[in-house]
Protein backbone atom coordinates (compact mmCIF):
# COMPACT_ATOMS: atom_id res chain seq x y z
CA UNK A 1 0.00 0.00 0.00
CA UNK A 2 1.48 3.35 -1.02
CA UNK A 3 0.06 6.28 0.34
CA UNK A 4 1.20 10.36 -1.22
CA UNK A 5 0.09 12.56 -3.37
CA UNK A 6 1.60 14.66 -6.15
CA UNK A 7 3.44 11.61 -7.33
CA UNK A 8 5.43 11.07 -4.36
CA UNK A 9 4.66 8.28 -1.91
CA UNK A 10 5.15 6.62 1.17
CA UNK A 11 5.59 2.91 1.71
CA UNK A 12 4.06 1.75 4.58
CA UNK A 13 6.63 -0.69 6.72
CA UNK A 14 6.37 -4.45 7.30
CA UNK A 15 5.20 -3.92 10.83
CA UNK A 16 2.53 -1.78 10.52
CA UNK A 17 1.43 -3.90 7.33
CA UNK A 18 1.48 -6.86 9.23
CA UNK A 19 -0.19 -4.83 12.31
CA UNK A 20 -2.88 -4.02 9.83
CA UNK A 21 -3.59 -7.65 8.30
CA UNK A 22 -3.81 -8.58 11.94
CA UNK A 23 -6.39 -6.00 13.46
CA UNK A 24 -8.53 -7.32 9.71
CA UNK A 25 -7.80 -10.81 10.27
CA UNK A 26 -8.75 -11.11 13.31
CA UNK A 27 -12.28 -8.42 12.84
CA UNK A 28 -12.99 -11.63 10.41
CA UNK A 29 -13.46 -11.48 7.01
CA UNK A 30 -16.82 -10.99 4.48
CA UNK A 31 -18.74 -13.36 5.30
CA UNK A 32 -16.77 -15.56 7.85
CA UNK A 33 -15.96 -18.15 5.41
CA UNK A 34 -11.71 -17.39 5.61
CA UNK A 35 -9.77 -15.69 8.68
CA UNK A 36 -6.30 -16.02 10.09
CA UNK A 37 -4.04 -15.18 12.59
CA UNK A 38 -0.96 -15.36 14.54
CA UNK A 39 0.54 -18.20 15.27
CA UNK A 40 2.46 -16.72 18.30
CA UNK A 41 1.78 -13.62 20.18
CA UNK A 42 5.30 -12.97 21.03
CA UNK A 43 6.60 -13.38 17.79
CA UNK A 44 7.92 -9.95 17.56
CA UNK A 45 8.99 -10.71 13.57
CA UNK A 46 5.44 -11.59 12.72
CA UNK A 47 6.17 -14.87 11.08
CA UNK A 48 3.91 -17.59 11.65
CA UNK A 49 0.37 -17.43 11.09
CA UNK A 50 -2.70 -19.63 10.52
CA UNK A 51 -4.98 -18.99 7.99
CA UNK A 52 -8.34 -20.99 8.18
CA UNK A 53 -11.34 -21.73 5.12
CA UNK A 54 -14.13 -23.42 5.02
CA UNK A 55 -14.36 -24.83 1.46
CA UNK A 56 -16.88 -23.54 -1.02
CA UNK A 57 -20.56 -24.71 -1.39
CA UNK A 58 -21.21 -26.93 -4.43
CA UNK A 59 -17.33 -28.17 -4.49
CA UNK A 60 -16.14 -31.65 -2.81
CA UNK A 61 -14.82 -29.56 -0.22
CA UNK A 62 -18.30 -28.11 1.49
CA UNK A 63 -18.24 -27.92 4.76
CA UNK A 64 -14.87 -29.12 5.35
CA UNK A 65 -12.50 -26.71 7.54
CA UNK A 66 -9.31 -26.61 6.09
CA UNK A 67 -5.38 -25.08 8.21
CA UNK A 68 -3.27 -23.48 6.61
CA UNK A 69 0.52 -21.96 7.47
CA UNK A 70 1.90 -18.73 5.92
CA UNK A 71 5.30 -18.14 6.68
CA UNK A 72 6.50 -14.71 6.29
CA UNK A 73 9.83 -13.83 6.22
CA UNK A 74 11.55 -10.64 6.13
CA UNK A 75 11.36 -9.84 3.05
CA UNK A 76 7.32 -9.75 3.06
CA UNK A 77 5.76 -8.36 1.66
CA UNK A 78 8.00 -7.64 -1.23
CA UNK A 79 7.67 -11.23 -1.64
CA UNK A 80 5.08 -13.37 -0.83
CA UNK A 81 4.92 -15.64 2.29
CA UNK A 82 5.19 -19.19 1.86
CA UNK A 83 1.39 -20.92 2.17
CA UNK A 84 0.94 -24.65 3.22
CA UNK A 85 -1.88 -26.83 3.93
CA UNK A 86 -1.94 -28.32 7.31
CA UNK A 87 -5.33 -30.09 6.39
CA UNK A 88 -4.95 -32.11 3.38
CA UNK A 89 -6.08 -31.91 0.22
CA UNK A 90 -5.74 -32.41 -3.13
CA UNK A 91 -5.96 -29.22 -5.55
CA UNK A 92 -3.78 -28.89 -8.40
CA UNK A 93 -1.75 -26.10 -7.08
CA UNK A 94 -0.94 -27.63 -4.06
CA UNK A 95 1.91 -30.48 -3.56
CA UNK A 96 0.44 -33.61 -2.21
CA UNK A 97 3.61 -34.75 -0.68
CA UNK A 98 4.22 -31.63 1.60
CA UNK A 99 0.76 -29.65 0.90
CA UNK A 100 2.94 -26.43 -0.06
CA UNK A 101 1.04 -24.32 -2.48
CA UNK A 102 3.00 -24.08 -5.35
CA UNK A 103 4.18 -20.45 -7.11
CA UNK A 104 4.14 -21.47 -10.54
CA UNK A 105 0.23 -23.42 -10.27
CA UNK A 106 -0.79 -20.49 -8.46
CA UNK A 107 -0.84 -17.36 -10.37
CA UNK A 108 -1.17 -14.72 -7.28
CA UNK A 109 2.26 -16.25 -5.62
CA UNK A 110 3.74 -16.32 -8.71
CA UNK A 111 2.68 -12.97 -10.27
CA UNK A 112 2.96 -11.52 -6.46
CA UNK A 113 2.72 -7.53 -5.91
CA UNK A 114 3.03 -5.48 -2.93
CA UNK A 115 -0.72 -4.95 -2.06
CA UNK A 116 -1.93 -8.30 -1.85
CA UNK A 117 -2.47 -9.50 1.49
CA UNK A 118 -3.03 -12.84 3.44
CA UNK A 119 -6.70 -12.32 2.99
CA UNK A 120 -6.33 -12.33 -0.64
CA UNK A 121 -4.12 -15.38 -0.76
CA UNK A 122 -6.98 -17.16 1.19
CA UNK A 123 -9.57 -15.77 -0.61
CA UNK A 124 -8.28 -16.60 -3.95
CA UNK A 125 -7.76 -20.55 -2.56
CA UNK A 126 -10.67 -20.92 -1.75
CA UNK A 127 -11.93 -19.47 -4.86
CA UNK A 128 -9.75 -21.99 -6.56
CA UNK A 129 -11.23 -25.08 -4.97
CA UNK A 130 -14.24 -24.16 -6.15
CA UNK A 131 -12.82 -23.90 -9.72
CA UNK A 132 -14.10 -26.48 -12.49
CA UNK A 133 -10.65 -28.73 -12.37
CA UNK A 134 -10.60 -29.01 -8.57
CA UNK A 135 -14.27 -28.64 -6.84
CA UNK A 136 -14.51 -32.55 -8.21
CA UNK A 137 -11.36 -34.18 -7.39
CA UNK A 138 -11.63 -36.96 -4.86
CA UNK A 139 -10.59 -35.77 -1.54
CA UNK A 140 -8.49 -37.10 1.53
CA UNK A 141 -10.25 -38.30 4.59
CA UNK A 142 -11.60 -35.34 6.27
CA UNK A 143 -9.18 -34.77 9.60
CA UNK A 144 -6.17 -35.84 8.32
CA UNK A 145 -2.90 -33.57 8.02
CA UNK A 146 0.19 -33.36 6.18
Amino acid sequence: MTIGSGGSSVVVPRNFRLLEELERGEKGIGDGTVSYGMDDGDDIYMRSWTGTIIGPHNSVHEGRIYQLKLFCDKDYPEKPPSVRFHSRINMTCVNHETGVVEPKKFGMLSNWQREYTMEDILTNLKREMAAPHNRKLVQPPEGTFF
